[in-house]
């Protein structure tokens, strides 16, 4: 590449910031550092009416949790800033003037109301999709309907008005897409889209290819609900005479089941996050739950997204950053959507916690047990940790196995039910005084003990093994109760078989 590599994202601070979103901040920002170049974060903040109250500091605070950090953004100014589109407004207005005085844009002063009524004149008539266009403009109130006289007279006046984009007539507009490969339009199919707004601020249009051509950008990724604009902004690159950067469209992330672009009703209907974090909403106070609040690990989090869209060519799947950075490319980025799998989601989550060390987890672990108001020395929860870690996804689930850290006041019913017999107590009295008289409680020496226990007394698994269990974890199944025993030590267990009978005698 001639060019050092400049990328950017550019969100709208109009609510949280979809996974969606994010997986484009995430090729962005591979894409660039792949290369040695640079990642942006511009807030595209141009429609006051949907702007939403912390959705910018959402949208940082977001990217910040999953490491994509921007070389220039607001918060972090480079040469090309401001970096929030409010802040260069002033800047937007020349540009479209110069469209208009080198005959690619013009005034027009057609009211909403007059426009709504033209669009309902075009609906009686069949022909429900009314555009502003090269047919339809010169119909219009504009500056290629009006004399000069009469548009000068307009704005002297104050008339409100709008700038529009001249679309040219039958031409071909072609667009070598990085993903999607040639892209090629009639200009008959694209409408005079508005640049600058009555209020002065400019559109996407036209605040788009202005920001990027000043801050010199040199790649354009972003969603594939941005294709159908790309004609107009090719076109608005030749107008300007400016270079134009190379553009991809991602495909969409999908809904699991069924058709269509992944939603935030989808995650409330199946169970699942659709943001990064927790949302409140600043209007309902509604919230909306969040990958980082559910437990997620960043890492993992970002290594799932990496994979809706983009594969590294063979059977690997688990990729750190720095990994993903090293290989990822464009051309390896899908065409077709991406259907969000939320176990898979689960599944990348397990493998990040399993590669925790024991004594990670044993710090993540200990605030929940604390909310549950158990105590316990770090020594020993890292020990558990080393042992739940397995069948874990999340952090609390290592605590559905609460004997670990403390006696169960609570005993499995079927499995009284099925296996507690009438010589239970005196075959689990007679273990325990086996279990008494190992000298290293060690998980070997149990399962050897248990196991000359039952040869000794010709007595099959499921005779002993049940009651053992029920008393020392409350439970009808689980782990080893070897590995169970020597985490606990001899007292613990001892003492648990014998509160575990008197329990049971009562009734409890």
């Amino acid at each position: 590449m001639d060019r050092k590599v400049r990328v950017r994202f550019a969100p709208s601070p109009t609510g949280p910031l979809h996974i969606g979103g994010v997986r484009t901040a995430l090729y962005n920002y591979l894409f660039a550092k792949h290369h040695g170049g640079d990642f942006l974060l511009r807030i595209e903040d141009t429609d006051q009416t949907r702007f939403v109250p912390g959705a910018e500091e959402y949208i940082v605070e977001s990217l910040a949790w999953c490491g994509i950090i921007p070389d220039e953004s607001p918060n972090n100014p480079g040469s090309c800033g401001p970096y929030r589109q409010s802040d260069r407004k002033e800047m937007y207005y020349q540009y479209a003037e110069q469209l208009i005085n080198d005959g690619y844009a013009y005034y027009a002063f057609d009211t909403p109301e007059e426009l709504s009524t033209v669009r309902e004149l075009a609906k009686q008539m069949k022909a429900p999709n009314w555009q502003y266009n090269q047919v339809t403009r010169t119909g219009m109130k504009n500056s290629l309907t009006l004399t000069q006289e009469e548009v000068n007279e307009r704005i002297e006046n104050g008339d409100p008005y709008v700038i529009r984009l001249k679309a040219p007539r039958n031409e071909e507009i072609r667009l070598n897409d990085m993903i999607r490969g040639w892209v090629v339009v009639n200009s008959n199919n694209i409408d005079d889209k508005v640049l600058m707004k009555a209020d002065k601020m400019p559109t996407y249009h036209l605040a788009n290819i202005v920001d990027d051509h000043l801050m010199d950008i040199t790649h354009v990724i972003r969603g594939e609900e941005w294709l159908p604009s790309a004609p107009t902004h090719v076109l608005l690159y030749q107008y300007f005479g400016w270079q134009q950067p190379d553009f991809a469209h991602l495909p969409l992330i999908l809904k699991p089941d069924g058709n269509g672009k992944l939603s935030k009703r989808d995650g409330d209907r199946l169970g699942f996050p659709v943001f990064p974090l927790q949302w409140t909403d600043p209007t309902t106070q509604d919230v909306s739950s969040g990958y980082r609040e559910s437990g997620y690990f960043a890492d993992g989090f970002i290594n799932m997204l990496a994979f809706l869209g983009w594969n590294p060519g063979d059977e690997r799947e688990i990729f750190s950053l720095d990994e993903l950075i090293k290989e990822f490319k464009i051309e390896r980025v899908g065409k077709a959507g991406a259907k969000f799998d939320a176990d898979k989601a689960k599944w990348f989550n397990q493998q990040y916690l399993r590669s925790r060390s024991n004594e990670e987890l044993a710090g993540l672990l200990t605030p929940y047990l604390e909310e549950e108001g158990i105590k316990s020395n770090s020594e020993y929860i890292t020990k558990v940790c080393g042992l739940l870690k397995e069948r874990a996804s999340f952090i609390p689930d290592m605590l559905e196995d609460k004997f670990y850290f403390e006696a169960p006041t609570e005993y499995d019913e079927k499995t009284i039910r099925k296996k507690w017999k009438d010589e239970t107590p005196d075959i689990v009295r007679n273990l325990r005084t086996v279990l008494e008289n190992i000298p290293d409680f060690t998980e070997e020496n149990i399962d050897i003990a248990f196991k000359k226990y039952l040869e000794d007394n010709s007595y099959g698994f499921g005779k002993v093994m049940p009651g053992f269990r029920l008393l020392v974890t409350g439970k009808g199944m689980g782990p080893s109760m070897s590995e169970i025993s020597a985490i606990l030590g001899k007292t613990e267990v001892l003492d648990r078989i014998d509160s575990g009978l008197l329990n049971l005698e009562k009734g409890v």
